[in-house]
């Protein structure tokens, strides 16, 4: 801290001279989160800016917005709800916050369960993909609950229903399902996974219930797929949360956790506060936090309605048809993706010998393009991918600017000696040669260690 106070206009010179050398949020192709919303919406978050939204009792009609929001998504959600019910859910920070609390609930209830049965109530599991957002991993670990994951293979890279049904057993709190992958945006398929585990429970006599991570997929789904059943038209979804953040169209962090009905948040998990004023019931991991995200939340709503929202998920879903046909009449890249999921389009080079998808990444921040390349998690770590998230902002004729840059970018590269250099010493197989997939695992090692060895060194300099 300075020992002395400076003017306010130096303060804000010096921090937004250094916060332009971030990347241009509009860019950022590795982000489901929203990077823009109306005029109108950013004065109605700047004039709430000041209020901390745990204080229902001096700021009731902002807890009515959080209760109508909350209503209108479980509705959104087909919740088994009559006219005049009151939905179960609540507003989080972004969907890590809403999957600590529903996985709370599912943790209790089986444990009480098992406790008036006088079984062991130590040892919870989650079964879930290896495909899982790291916010699954968190919770397991926080909370001491094994999670058993089921593996991928390549070409298909979700989670399989029928090998995590074989996976349940009768420590099984629930099963998650993704309704859209964050590493190839595809749904995972609910109802199979529905119907196969409400077989095994009548076979077992358990009742294995399942919570559906619909982050990315919850405002998706709906408007662009509504005779998918993923929701709580089945029976054993007990809990789903959304990322207001992501396709609810609002800046982050704003997160949703609705439950199918009150029997499915344990009341113990409840807590009720007065010292605030009144009696106010609450159920969420943080305390204080901004009021901004829920009155935004509810703009986007009642602003764009169904109508609104499907037409925007219908914009996204077009600039990614028109992103995936361009990268095709390149010739050059396999679609890992799928067209019915979340607008995005992952990618992989089809000849990676030479040069791969981590420098294709790299040359494309040169042109201010943010897109990330990643492995895919095991048994398929062996495959390399480009993603591309199409978000509301990302218009036709950016997709069109995008195909052209990265044409640009592989033409540079061709004209490039190849980076991975394989010794002869290191060559395995009868033949002398290494097999294709040897090969792939060998450029992702030493990629890994370029990005972070390149990491390290800019955390050096920045110390």
């Amino acid at each position: 801290m300075p020992e002395n106070s400076i003017p306010k206009e130096a303060a804000y010179q010096i921090i937004n001279d250094e916060l332009m050398l971030d990347g241009n949020p509009r860019l950022n192709l590795a982000s489901f989160v929203t990077t823009w919303m109306e005029p109108e919406c950013d004065k109605l978050m700047m004039a709430a800016i000041n209020k901390n939204y745990v204080d229902m009792d001096e700021y009731p009609v902002t807890t009515e917005l959080q209760n109508r929001c909350v209503n209108i998504i479980a509705r959104l959600f087909n919740a088994p709800l009559e006219d005049s019910e009151t939905a179960v859910g609540v507003g989080t920070v972004g969907s890590s916050e809403a999957i600590m609390l529903a996985g709370l609930a599912f943790k209790r209830k089986w444990q009480n369960k098992r406790k008036a049965e006088g079984k062991p109530f130590d040892k919870p599991n989650i079964v879930t993909g290896a495909n899982v957002q790291v916010c699954w991993e968190k919770f397991a670990r926080y909370f001491e609950v094994e999670l058993k994951e089921v593996k991928l293979s390549e070409g298909y890279y979700v989670m399989d229903p029928v090998k995590a049904v074989e996976m349940v057993d009768e420590n099984t709190i629930c099963v998650a399902a993704i309704l859209g992958s964050t590493l190839n945006g595809e749904f995972e398929d609910v109802k199979l996974l529905n119907d196969l585990l409400a077989e095994k429970n009548k076979e077992t006599g358990w009742d294995t219930p399942i919570h559906v991570d619909a982050a990315s997929g919850g405002f998706i789904a709906p408007f662009l797929y509504p005779e998918l059943e993923w929701d709580f038209r089945l029976p054993l979804v007990k809990s789903i949360n959304v990322s207001g953040h992501k396709y609810g169209l609002v800046y982050a962090g704003i997160g949703w956790v609705i439950w199918r009905n009150k029997e499915d948040l344990p009341e113990e998990l409840i807590f009720h506060i007065n010292y605030l004023g009144a009696d106010q019931p609450t159920f969420t991991l943080n305390f204080s936090k901004g009021s901004s995200q829920v009155i935004a939340q509810y703009y986007q709503l009642i602003r764009l309605g169904f109508e609104g929202y499907r037409n925007v998920m219908e914009n996204c879903h077009e600039n990614a048809m028109v992103l995936k046909e361009g990268l095709e009449k390149t010739g050059r890249f396999n679609i890992v993706s799928k067209d019915e999921g979340v607008p995005l389009v992952a990618f992989s080079l089809k000849d990676n010998k030479r040069h791969d998808e981590f420098e294709v990444a790299e040359l494309l921040r040169r042109f201010g393009w943010i897109v990330p390349a990643y492995t895919m998690p095991a048994d398929a770590q062996h495959i390399t991918v480009l993603r591309v998230v199409i978000r509301e902002d990302f218009s036709r004729t950016l997709a069109e600017r995008l195909v052209l840059d990265i044409t640009k970018v592989l033409h540079e590269l061709d004209s490039l000696p190849s980076k991975v250099l394989v010794p002869a010493s290191e060559q395995n197989g009868r033949n002398g040669k290494k097999t294709e997939i040897e090969t792939q695992r060998e450029v992702t090692t030493y990629w890994r260690k370029f990005v972070s060895d390149r990491k390290a060194n800019n955390k050096n300099k920045i110390c």
